[in-house]
């Protein structure tokens, strides 16, 4: 007793955990949530960037190693339960616009990674990307909030394919008859159905503010899977995607070797125009990405203070920053703060030890990977969606009978899911804020800072130019 007494009290000191209003077991929950939403990363990294010819093996490991490391950092520099991994989006833009398309090599495409970071880590140092942050109004931050809710419940309808691509929609709901009739609900189907019933079961569990909901929702909903799948209901088929729901210990327990990415940056194109465009693209999206998670989530977490501004936000900023090019000498793309943190936040999440928890069981998961890459998506979308709830009731908080306000908050909210991007969705609501406000005669009385014309304008240039 007395000694699980001094570690709690260790853990106070580093942590101040009352003052966050929280405690050790809520932190371990909240760390398992994040974790278990966001682990699909090691399995789906090394698919994305196996592509642009990169060791699947190696990446595994440097994929798990990069998060450890960020967001370790996360937690002893900013003292946030804020996560992070190599970013969605950036690896498909890393594996094929810039090596598969415009031709470059793996190694030269981990350069521009790197030196992105370390730019990002100058501006970090530099107040440059905190002024950003405190020059966007709080209409704005309330906005990304709920926009971020929307894109990673969409992400999480996505994984579990209850929506899918349709010719005259765009998107649709899933198929039941359909799957039935082309003899994949074995497959499709009964994973659907689960993870619609997996949110039902997430739902109840908030309504009846179950401690740690959402975690019980994820290993609830792949129990259920594994049950079919022992009962027949649910056939693996690797060719489509769809594989077991147990874990496979059959090649034993070891950690890939990371000798095959690691250290393999070629900068002998660093001085070419492409190439400072290719930079200045991951710079772009990392900035705005990373900016609006700690926005989004700050603000649903009540972590801004009465001007909107997130304390030790500068710590923040250098995690990310580090991570990125930590990462890039590991061999993945672009480390970035995720959104899934959410999840661990919607746990009661407080303080770096969510962080820690993270960071350890991403350092676990190079020797239980087998455990860690069964968690199928369907079991995960549930917690998505759940957190999309949680995060989108930001909304409420956006003063809609001042349009100049809430016009631009809207175009925000809709532009992150309706064009995948949280970046975007930041972009477009500064420009429609600047213009709309200073267009209706609306400049002196918002006192519109001067750091937001800048960005208006960037914005602008970007639309234009890339």
């Amino acid at each position: 007793m007395k000694e699980t007494s001094k570690q709690q009290s260790v853990l106070e000191k580093l942590f101040h955990l009352r003052e966050n209003g929280t405690d050790v077991k809520t932190e371990v929950i909240a760390g398992l949530t994040t974790f278990m939403t966001m682990a699909y990363i090691l399995a789906v990294n090394p698919s994305i960037l196996k592509e642009a010819g990169m060791d699947q093996g190696a990446v595994f490991t440097a994929t798990a190693l990069a998060a450890l490391a960020a967001t370790l950092l996360m937690a002893v520099l900013s003292n946030y339960p804020f996560a992070l991994a190599p970013g969605m989006g950036l690896n498909a833009y890393f594996a094929f616009t810039v090596v598969i398309g415009m031709g470059y090599s793996w190694q030269e495409a981990l350069a521009a990674v790197f030196i992105e970071g370390v730019i990002f880590l100058l501006l970090s140092l530099t107040n440059v990307r905190e002024a950003i942050f405190n020059s966007i109004p709080m209409s704005l931050k309330y906005a990304v909030s709920a926009g971020i809710g929307l894109f990673i419940a969409f992400i999480g309808l996505q994984n579990a394919k209850i929506v899918g691509a349709d010719p005259s929609t765009l998107v649709s709901f899933f198929s039941f008859t359909g799957s039935i009739k082309e003899h994949t609900f074995s497959t499709a189907g009964i994973t659907v159905l689960l993870a619609l019933l997996g949110t039902i079961l997430m739902a109840v569990l908030l309504v009846r503010k179950v401690k740690g909901g959402i975690l019980w929702g994820i290993l609830g909903t792949w129990a259920a899977g594994m049950v079919c799948q022992a009962a027949g209901l649910y056939r693996p088929n690797p060719e489509t995607g769809f594989y077991s729901l147990f874990p496979d210990f059959s090649g034993g327990i070891g950690v890939p070797g990371m000798g095959a990415t690691f250290m393999q940056m070629d900068f002998s194109r660093v001085l070419s125009l492409d190439f400072a465009v290719i930079v200045f693209a991951f710079l772009f999206v990392d900035i705005f990405d990373t900016l609006g998670g700690l926005m989004g989530i700050g603000a649903q977490a009540d972590m801004l203070d009465e001007e909107g501004r997130l304390p030790r936000i500068k710590g923040a900023l250098i995690s990310d920053a580090l991570g990125t090019s930590i990462g890039a000498v590991f061999g993945t793309s672009t480390t970035t703060t995720y959104a899934e943190s959410a999840t661990g936040i919607a746990e009661g999440g407080r303080t770096g030890l969510t962080s820690v928890v993270v960071a350890v069981l991403f350092g676990l998961s190079l020797f239980l990977s087998p455990v860690f890459l069964a968690i199928p998506s369907f079991a995960t979308a549930p917690a998505l969606i759940a957190v999309g709830f949680i995060m989108v009731t930001s909304i409420a908080k956006i003063p809609f009978k001042d349009y100049s306000e809430s016009i631009p908050a809207f175009v925000c909210v809709m532009a992150m899911p309706f064009f995948y991007s949280i970046s975007e969705g930041i972009s477009l609501g500064i420009i429609f804020y600047v213009l709309v406000n200073v267009l209706s005669g609306k400049r002196k009385e918002k006192k519109i800072s001067l750091l937001m014309y800048i960005l208006a304008a960037i914005f602008v240039l970007k639309y234009i130019l890339i």
